[in-house]
């Protein structure tokens, strides 16, 4: 195993022993890569029948699935990606026959990726025990930097596409950036020059599927709106939510409505109370617990069945796995799955719903000194052009001196109580602008109001990133300057997995320059590329929080 794609990757360098720091076996990151590898096969035949008119979206979403399965903390089931590494060689070679069917040259010469053969499970396990397509075949270690800052780029687009497409969105031009991106780094030989470009493109991209994801969202469930989340517990038997997928959230809802049930959001499922569509469901009663990484103990005391939606999970101890239910791209080995939704239907959630029926309440857990129960939040774009006056007077009159956007991804590291400590280091005139779990390092914290708007504006999820982005353009627009970058704001991201990564890709494509990256930058960045990015970006590391906290109110 060699993995270096999540923030807490060994030494910040790689995995390389039999297990990672995930919890995944060497022989599932194998795998991974060679799923991954397959997937770039399919894109570099997707490339070339694009040319002849083809394109297939179903093709297209089986890669994004692909893509989705190998992000940090999703599928751990070694068996899943045996089978979809079989089923991507034979769709690759379907994409083939279909190019020479409309008269494509197939010529002599085709990278690996485009033309691996295998047909069982035992040639699968062989290949990947070989490495192939693993990331220390590629020696440069600035082509493999530029490479992984591409791939994890188009893993973090795949998560948010995948969500959209379940809510019946897609786009053929970010379907088609996908796979011909693959297609390029499935050939050998591409230069620096050409990557660096490519890797502007994934985040000028990005941007487009962040935007898809929030029609989507905001087309089905309304736009969030300001809103007070209940933290505590119910006395009658509950199912907790973990990951992001808001369908499936829709589906168990209206399923599990008048059997005496509670549903629970879970980590990044907060942001799900924000929109007014799921005001009607008296059966979702609050959020319970902390970040993806507080999981186990937060289960333990839940007591019924939790439903893993998507990637942000903690393999389960052996004694939860009964209680635990996958679905979508998530794979535990020994959890119950639940399949796919038929077309026009909803997924089938009894079995889970018949697991809760026979649990204990959930445990009410410790709440922080001072923490009112409820959670604050649906600060997207809309609503913040909504207050749009009353932030730019608060500006104006000096009582807003700073906006802060903290955003991104909370993890395990004890040195992510930096952001904590941030948020209590700034002074009582700067707002902090979040979306994504690092708002769990602060969002029970009593930080006030500045006139009415709290100190804390959280937009949403990580994918609402873009509402971050979007907020910061207006106000750029409001105050009539010419770069965005002279607005009174500062970014101090936390990073974990690839969908941040991409979010960093698309700010940088946006022009926001000076942005923190912490708690420490990744360790897939070679030091070459990682000086491009600090000279041409002014990406930087995080220091003490209390200076950081006094350089960005400084506008540093």
């Amino acid at each position: 195993m060699f993995c270096h794609q999540c923030q807490e990757t060994m030494r910040n360098s790689g995995c390389a022993a039999a297990k990672g720091v995930c919890g995944k076996t060497s022989e599932v990151a194998e795998l991974q890569d060679l799923l991954l590898y397959a997937c770039q096969g399919m894109g570099y035949w997707a490339k070339r029948a694009a040319e002849r008119g083809i394109y297939d979206e179903g093709q297209a979403f089986f890669v994004a699935k692909c893509l989705f399965a190998t992000i940090t903390n999703a599928n751990f089931s070694a068996d899943y990606f045996v089978a979809n590494i079989l089923a991507a060689v034979a769709r690759r070679d379907k994409i083939r026959a279909a190019y020479a069917e409309a008269g494509g040259a197939i010529g002599d010469y085709f990278p690996d990726a485009a033309v691996f053969e295998a047909a069982e499970a035992a040639e699968v396990r062989a290949f990947a025990a070989e490495n192939r397509g693993g990331w220390l075949e590629t020696k440069d270690e600035d082509v493999r930097a530029l490479r992984a800052l591409v791939l994890y780029g188009l893993k973090g687009m795949a998560a948010y596409v995948e969500h959209a497409y379940a809510l019946g969105k897609s786009s053929q031009k970010v379907f088609t950036f996908m796979l011909d991106a693959l297609g390029e780094l499935a050939e050998d030989g591409q230069d620096a020059d050409r990557l660096t470009a490519l890797v502007l493109e994934t985040g000028a991209m990005g941007v487009e599927a962040m935007a898809l994801l929030d029609e989507a969202n905001t087309g089905s469930y309304g736009k969030p709106r300001v809103t007070e989340v209940r933290t505590g517990v119910r006395d009658r038997p509950g199912i907790l939510v973990s990951g992001h997928d808001l369908r499936d959230l829709h589906d168990l809802l209206e399923q599990t409505k008048g059997t005496g049930l509670d549903v629970y959001t879970h980590g990044e499922m907060l942001p799900a109370h924000y929109y007014p569509y799921f005001e009607k469901y008296d059966n979702l009663y609050g959020n319970y617990g902390g970040a993806w990484w507080s999981q186990g103990p937060e289960i333990d005391k839940f007591h019924g069945p939790v439903l893993f939606t998507s990637n942000c999970l903690v393999p389960p101890r052996p004694e939860q796995k009964e209680r635990i239910f996958t679905t979508g791209v998530v794979g535990f080995d020994g959890c119950a799955h639940v399949a796919d939704r038929p077309a026009g239907g909803m997924k089938d959630f009894s079995a889970i719903i018949a697991k809760a029926r026979g649990c204990a309440a959930p445990e009410a857990l410790e709440e922080p000194s001072g923490f009112s129960g409820k959670i604050v939040g649906g600060f997207a774009h809309d609503q913040v052009f909504a207050l749009a006056d009353k932030v730019v007077a608060a500006v104006k009159s000096g009582a807003i001196k700073r906006f802060i956007v903290m955003a991104g991804c909370d993890g395990r590291h004890a040195s992510r109580s930096y952001y904590t400590d941030v948020a209590l280091e700034l002074p009582k005139d700067a707002v902090i602008l979040t979306a994504g779990c690092a708002k769990y390092r602060y969002n029970k914290l009593a930080l006030g109001d500045i006139g009415g708007i709290p100190r804390v504006l959280d937009a949403g999820q990580c994918n609402d990133s873009y509402s971050l982005a979007l907020i910061a353009l207006k106000l750029k627009e409001v105050f009539g300057l010419s770069d965005v970058n002279q607005l009174p704001l500062s970014f101090d991201i936390a990073w974990y997995e690839q969908k941040a990564v991409l979010v960093l890709l698309a700010l940088l494509s946006l022009g926001f320059k000076n942005i923190r990256l912490g708690p420490t930058l990744p360790g897939f960045l070679s030091p070459g590329v990682a000086s491009v990015l600090v000279e041409k970006f002014g990406i930087m590391g995080v220091g003490a929080a209390e200076a950081d906290a006094a350089a960005m109110m400084g506008g540093k």
